[in-house]
């Protein structure tokens, strides 16, 4: 069973298969501050721990500074000892502050960096199918793998060692000015940096999106091949994905290098700049030492604490490259969050005053729309797939009645299947109307939609676990008895074979399914959802002509007296169905029994004859139920 998924007009997925949004740099900030007052307490006690440990530092250049001076002025040695001993227990606190800074800071990015992932699996599961078909499996993957795992190593990793380095960045330009105001001046050595940090932050945001969206293309491209190795090797098209491999590995390639050249180009550079302090601390106080206007202690001191500054600027600059790397991958991960049609998550985490993100919907919703009956109308529907594409479908009018069965044929190509996901509210119209009941079938909930209408496709999937909890999906009060029940509705006599019944894990590592297995799985969780409408879209293409027509009875039985709208390439489903919808070139071109297309002698009866082998002229009797016939 697909779930469907809503999609409004005006909330329509980007078009011409656009990536998944990413969020703009203030957004992403005023994320990363949610973030940081949900837990608001340990961020304070990280930077407090910090402020310790740096304080704990500045002890240490200073007191040597001092025993510089005793030595220097014949002090004794007791004065220098108590110096000395005061100096270990400085070292001693600030390695012990520094150990519980990080060990705060990492549990701090632990606990966010889990709420991000709980956000991100929220907004993925709320998301319009059709936003992830147009965008790519690929996208959605590399962001919830690669780009959280990046999100989560700078919480953990980077954010505490910048915050400490930071501290003790303003703490020792504090600690010399504290020594000497004129040697204080030295450190402003450290400026010489700053162009080319300012050159870096212009141009690394928009380079790391760059990267990571070249990351994503690739990875797109690789799953693609992969998921279709036998088609590409049917068809020969192994030269056409490895020069499209190679095309995205070239991108690949220059995003990367792009970002290399930035590091390469800033390192460096601050590298240098951190040096000059040093530089001229000893040129200067050696010119005011032989003034008499500071001490020898005084420009140790000095020079201790400026030499000091280069382990915090390495740290932060060091950090500030990842930091850059992970915001881009912050600003893709939050950046699901600004997807069209789809409902913002709510926080798992109780705030005092929670507040609508950038990407949420009104904080007043529209009262949701409610079905008044199970009547499906098409009224003057187009639609394209992306903007400046031809119609798929031109101004299709059709009305499902309550309780009918209707069948959609057509050649190839015709609209069949597009107009299957409009019924299901998978994809909204261009323009027209599709509902249900007089409500938008693409407005309604999701919860409400999969109560009214459910899609069958041809494709389908076997979640890991069990065969029970494959079924409970579709109704997770059912009990044994109604998932035995769904499974032999569909014919699926295979299951009371299994070594441990509904016990029998499936998937990876367990008892993997065929085709056609699968898919009466899938059929049985369409028994259990008990929807009033049901669309099928060759549903039973995986299953061998005997195979389906015994399932499609199965199901005509379950199904009795509800919509059944199937989507057919054997035309004995069109035969046994109340009305049978002919789509020609996006349109809508018969629409009638059986019995009535057959007579007229038009596109139907054409299809019909063909599928039989016979002529035009070729006697017309049905032969209903023999389940022969040519695929």
């Amino acid at each position: 069973m697909t779930p469907t998924a809503t999609a409004s007009p005006a909330q329509a997925a980007p078009a011409d298969g656009a990536a998944l949004p990413v969020a703009t740099p203030a957004a992403t900030r005023r994320a990363a501050l949610r973030l940081i007052r949900v837990d608001g307490w340990a961020f304070a006690l990280i930077l407090l721990l910090n402020a310790l440990a740096a304080g704990a530092g500045l002890a240490g250049p200073w007191l040597l500074g001092r025993i510089v001076d005793t030595v220097r002025g014949g002090g004794g040695v007791r004065t220098i000892d108590r110096l000395a001993l005061i100096l270990l227990v400085c070292a001693l606190g600030q390695l012990l502050l520094t150990r519980y800074a990080r060990y705060a800071g990492h549990r701090f990015g632990e606990r966010t960096v889990a709420r991000v992932r709980e956000r991100f699996t929220d907004r993925t599961l709320a998301l319009p199918a059709a936003t992830v078909e147009r965008a790519g499996s690929g996208d959605l993957t590399t962001r919830g793998t690669a780009d959280i795992a990046s999100v989560a190593w700078t919480l953990r990793d980077a954010v505490p060692e910048v915050f400490l380095a930071s501290v003790q960045l303003l703490f020792l330009l504090g600690a010399v000015a504290f020594v000497s105001p004129l040697l204080g001046l030295c450190g402003l050595g450290l400026l010489g940096g700053l162009p080319a940090v300012r050159w870096y932050l212009r141009r690394a945001h928009p380079a790391y999106l760059a990267e990571g969206a070249a990351t994503s293309a690739l990875a797109e491209l690789l799953a693609a091949t992969a998921a279709g190795a036998r088609t590409v090797e049917a068809l020969g098209l192994q030269e056409r994905r490895r020069t499209a491999g190679e095309a995205a590995i070239a991108r690949c390639r220059g995003t990367r290098t792009r970002t290399l050249f930035l590091r390469s180009v800033l390192l460096p550079t601050v590298d240098v700049a951190s040096l000059l302090p040093v530089v001229a601390v000893l040129l200067v106080g050696g010119v005011l030492l032989g003034r008499g206007a500071v001490s020898l202690g005084a420009v140790v001191s000095a020079t201790l604490y400026l030499r000091q500054l280069s382990a915090p600027v390495e740290s932060i600059l060091f950090r500030l490259e990842q930091l850059q790397s992970s915001g881009a991958a912050f600003a893709r991960v939050e950046g699901l969050g600004r997807t069209p049609g789809t409902t913002p998550a709510a926080p798992r985490v109780p705030r005092p005053s929670p507040e609508p993100g950038p990407s949420t919907v009104p904080a007043v919703p529209a009262a949701p729309a409610v079905p008044a009956d199970d009547r499906i109308d098409v009224t003057a529907v187009h639609y394209a797939y992306g903007h400046g594409h031809d119609d798929v479908l031109r101004g299709v009018d059709l009305t499902v009645r309550p309780g009918e069965r209707l069948a959609v044929v057509g050649p190839s190509g015709a609209g069949k299947s597009t107009l299957g996901r409009l019924l299901a509210g998978i994809d909204a119209p261009r323009s027209g109307s599709v509902t249900v009941g007089g409500a938008p079938v693409a407005a309604l909930d999701p919860e409400v939609l999969r109560r009214q209408i459910v899609l069958v496709t041809q494709e389908h999937h076997v979640f890991l676990g069990t065969v029970r909890d494959n079924l409970r999906l579709a109704a997770p009060g059912a009990g044994d008895a109604a998932l035995h029940a769904a499974l032999a509705a569909v014919g699926a006599d295979w299951a009371g074979e299994l070594p441990d019944g509904l016990d029998t894990v499936l998937g990876a590592g367990g008892r993997r399914l065929d085709g056609a297995q699968s898919q009466q799985l899938a059929l049985a969780r369409v028994v259990l959802a008990d929807p009033h409408t049901v669309i099928l879209d060759e549903a039973t293409a995986l299953l061998d002509p005997r195979t389906a027509r015994h399932t499609e009875r199965a199901l005509a039985a379950v199904l009795r007296g509800r919509t059944v709208i199937a989507i057919a390439h054997r035309l004995h489903t069109a035969h046994d169905a109340d009305r049978v919808a002919v789509m020609e070139g996006g349109r809508l071109a018969e629409l009638g029994s059986h019995e009535e297309l057959v007579a007229a002698g038009g596109a139907y009866a054409a299809l019909w004859h063909s599928w039989h082998g016979r002529g035009p002229s070729a006697p017309s009797a049905p032969e209903a139920g023999s389940g022969s016939g040519r695929p």
